[in-house]
C-alpha cells in the first residue's frame, strides 16, 4: 500500500477523522481546568488581531478569546487530550463588556465569533490551525485548514515540551501557508544563512518549501467570485469578468466555494459525502497550489494532516513570513 493511502487508512482506522472533523461545528462548553500541555500563539502581524480558541474535547484554557498585539505572544495550556482549533480574527472592535461596538451583529471583518470571548464557531473565512491531541495510539494529529477559507498566513510549529523528539522533527512537522503577498519572501527565500533558524528549522534541518508561485500568482489566487473585499472596479464603473489587470489588496481574504455557496458537493454532505464522493473544487485545487500542505476540502486528509507521538505542545504564528511549505506533498508520493 502508498503511504498516501496508508495515512488515510490509519486517519480512519484510529481516529474515526473524516471530513465532518473540518466542518464547523457549535463551540463546546468551555473548560476552565486547563492542563499541561502548551499551546503558544504569536502575532508577527503588522496589526493587531484577536485569536479565537474552540475545545471540542478535553479541557481548553480558560478563555475563547483575546487581544493580541502586533508583535507579542501568549501562552495557554491545555490537557493532553484536547481537541480544538485556534484562528485570528481581523479588525475587531469591542464596547467594554466585549460584545460589539455600537450594538452591531459582529465585531471582527474575518472570524467573528460573537464576542471577545468567542460564543461560537468563527465565522468564515477563517484560517485555522486544528489539533487532536489524544487521536489514538499515542499520537496527535494536526492540521492547517482552509475550508472554511483563508484569511490570515499561519504557521504550526511543534514544540518539545520536554520529550524526547527526534532531531530532524522541525522540517516535517512545521506547515507554513502564505497565502498573502504582503508576507511572502521571494521565490529564492533562505531563512538559514549565517546560522539562523527559522520555525524550528535550520540549515541542517530545513523546510521544504513551495517556490513554483511569484508574487503575482499568489496575489491572484483566490478566485474572483470567492474574495471578500472584490477590488472597486475602474474610473468607468464597469470591468470585465474577471479582470486580471486589476489590483488586488495585500490583505485579501478568501471565502471557500463551501461556505460561499453552502451547496452539498461543495461541502461534501449528503449524496457527496464521502471520499470517493466528493472531490477537489475549483476553490480547493486553487487553495492547494498555493498551500501545499493545508487541508482545501472536506476529505483532503492524505497530504495534509501531520500525525506525531503524542505529548508535545504546538505554537500557532500568524504572518510568520516565508513561504508555504510543502511537507506532506514531499513525504507522501
Amino acid at each position: 500500500m502508498e503511504l498516501r493511502s496508508l495515512l488515510a487508512t490509519i486517519l480512519l482506522a484510529v481516529t474515526g477523522i473524516n471530513g465532518e472533523h473540518h466542518m464547523k461545528i457549535p463551540i463546546a462548553k468551555r473548560q476552565n481546568s486547563g492542563g499541561n500541555v502548551p499551546l503558544l500563539i504569536a502575532n508577527w502581524c503588522g496589526n493587531d488581531l484577536w485569536p479565537g480558541i474552540i475545545t471540542q474535547g478535553g479541557s481548553g484554557a480558560d478563555m475563547t478569546g483575546f487581544k493580541l498585539s502586533a508583535g507579542t505572544n501568549r501562552t495557554i495550556h491545555v490537557s493532553n487530550d484536547w481537541q480544538g482549533r485556534v484562528w485570528g480574527r481581523t479588525n475587531c472592535t469591542f464596547d467594554d463588556s466585549g460584545r460589539p461596538q455600537g450594538g452591531q451583529s459582529r465585531a471582527c471583518s474575518t472570524g467573528d465569533c460573537g464576542s471577545l470571548e468567542c460564543e461560537v464557531a468563527g465565522a468564515a473565512p477563517a484560517t485555522l490551525a486544528e489539533f487532536t491531541l489524544d487521536g489514538g495510539q499515542d499520537q496527535t494529529f494536526y492540521d492547517i485548514s482552509l475550508v472554511d477559507g483563508y484569511n490570515l498566513p499561519m504557521a504550526i510549529v511543534m514544540v518539545s515540551n520536554g520529550q524526547n523528539v527526534q532531531s530532524n522533527f522541525g522540517s516535517e512537522t512545521n506547515p507554513v501557508c502564505v497565502a498573502s503577498i504582503g508576507n511572502l519572501a521571494g521565490q529564492n527565500f533562505n531563512p538559514y544563512a549565517n546560522g539562523q533558524q527559522f520555525l524550528g528549522t535550520n540549515q541542517q534541518n530545513p523546510l521544504p518549501f513551495e517556490t513554483k508561485n511569484s508574487q503575482q500568482t499568489v496575489a491572484n489566487w483566490c478566485p474572483w467570485d470567492l474574495q471578500v473585499n472584490t477590488p472597486k472596479a475602474p474610473g468607468d464603473g464597469v470591468y470585465p469578468y474577471p479582470d486580471g489587470n486589476v489590483q488586488r489588496p495585500a490583505f485579501d481574504p478568501c471565502l471557500s466555494a463551501c461556505a460561499k455557496y453552502n451547496s452539498d458537493s461543495y461541502c461534501c454532505l449528503n449524496s457527496y459525502n464521502g471520499p470517493s464522493k466528493c472531490g477537489a473544487n475549483y476553490y480547493s485545487k486553487a487553495a492547494k497550489n498555493v498551500c501545499p500542505d493545508a487541508y482545501s476540502y472536506a476529505y483532503d486528509d492524505q497530504d495534509s494532516t501531520f500525525i506525531i507521538p503524542k505529548g508535545p505542545g504546538f505554537q500557532v504564528v500568524f504572518c510568520p513570513g516565508g513561504r508555504s511549505t510543502q511537507i506532506l506533498a514531499t513525504k507522501y508520493v
